[in-house]
């Protein structure tokens, strides 16, 4: 082996081996910081690998010619607080978003403020975003796409090729975990759709959003872009577990590990329960035990176990599943069992 041969494959073990390290250390995290702060930590830990300068990632609409890609949930590094307002307001020119949004999967980079459109540019420019390299990922079960965008500035060397596969495959691993983490939380299997889910901290900041969710606040109450839950839903989350109206909907607020899991449902789902008896058929289908029920509602178990009962008499079901199907569906089981 020539001496030149040599040196490439010591550094690619090295890397090699450097990735490994991330990875396991990405596993660590899931296990122990729980999903709150995971991708920000994730990255973090990428960060030692392939260097940035500033970060965003969350879940976001795609986009079509006449509607503009937006951003529901986001996280970042980095960057103020208002970058996700910022980039909207130019969001349906971005050639660059666009691009990543029509090859999901694929690592996406860029270099300069070419944009055929200036506010775009400008938009860049203000925050150093020289040298982009962007991933986004189709999420069936939230109806959204999850994309994460890496930045460097003007001063710094453009992301090249063997930092483009290693960030592909570190997003992999990345992505992942975070959907084990939402899934185990809501206590859902998001392969079957959770489009009319969310997560959301305690301060209101969404964790994890699903597009039939989105859909409804942005209907019932306008002005909302997504990220933060709006006042009237955030007042809210102290009193989980509770149910609050959406317009022709009703979205439940469950407490979990410190976040609130914020449910739709259609009016018609469980129209006959009272409110009381429908948080405690939610927190049932979603895996509470009958004493834990009791204390979040701070009633009895034998009162818990009454309300359950009736649920069940009223909605025509016969098990937990089919008590969770009936409350996610806009027919009760028994109605459409009658009609087959």
């Amino acid at each position: 082996m020539e001496e030149g041969d040599e040196f490439g494959a010591k550094a690619s073990m090295a890397t090699l081996k450097a990735f490994n390290l991330c990875v396991l250390h990405l596993g660590r995290l899931a296990r122990e910081r729980g999903a709150s702060q995971f991708i920000a930590d994730g990255l973090q830990t990428f960060r030692q690998l392939v260097p940035f300068a500033s970060a965003w990632w969350g879940e976001m609409s795609n986009s079509d010619a006449k509607v503009a890609p937006q951003s529901w949930m986001h996280g970042r590094i980095n960057l103020p607080e208002s970058f996700a307002a910022e980039w909207s307001k130019t969001a349906g020119s971005d050639s660059f978003a666009h691009d990543t949004l029509n090859q999901p999967g694929e690592v996406v980079r860029d270099s300069g403020f070419t944009d055929p459109n200036e506010e775009v540019n400008a938009f860049a420019r203000r925050h150093d975003l020289y040298h982009l390299m962007c991933i986004t990922f189709e999420l069936p079960e939230s109806g959204l796409m999850f994309f994460v965008c890496l930045y460097r500035g003007i001063d710094a060397p453009a992301f090249n090729e063997t930092e483009d596969s290693l960030f592909s495959a570190f997003c992999d691993h990345l992505l992942q975990l975070w959907r084990f983490q939402v899934q185990d939380m809501i206590r859902f299997d998001t392969d079957n759709g959770a489009t009319d889910f969310g997560v959301a901290r305690m301060d209101g900041s969404l964790l994890y959003v699903g597009a039939q969710l989105c859909a409804a606040i942005a209907r019932e109450l306008p002005g909302w872009n997504g990220s933060m839950l709006p006042a009237e839903v955030i007042v809210q989350l102290q009193k989980a577990p509770c149910v609050m109206r959406l317009g022709r909907c009703a979205l439940t607020l469950s407490p979990s590990a410190g976040h609130v899991i914020l449910s739709l449902e259609a009016q018609s789902r469980g129209a006959a329960l009272a409110p009381r008896e429908r948080t405690a058929a939610m927190l049932f289908a979603a895996g509470h035990s009958y004493k834990e029920i009791a204390k979040i509602l701070v009633l009895s178990p034998a009162t818990v176990r009454t309300y359950l009962r009736n649920c069940y008499v009223q909605l025509g079901v016969k098990s937990k599943v089919e008590l969770g199907s009936v409350l996610r569906s806009s027919t009760p089981l028994a109605d459409a069992t009658r009609r087959t």
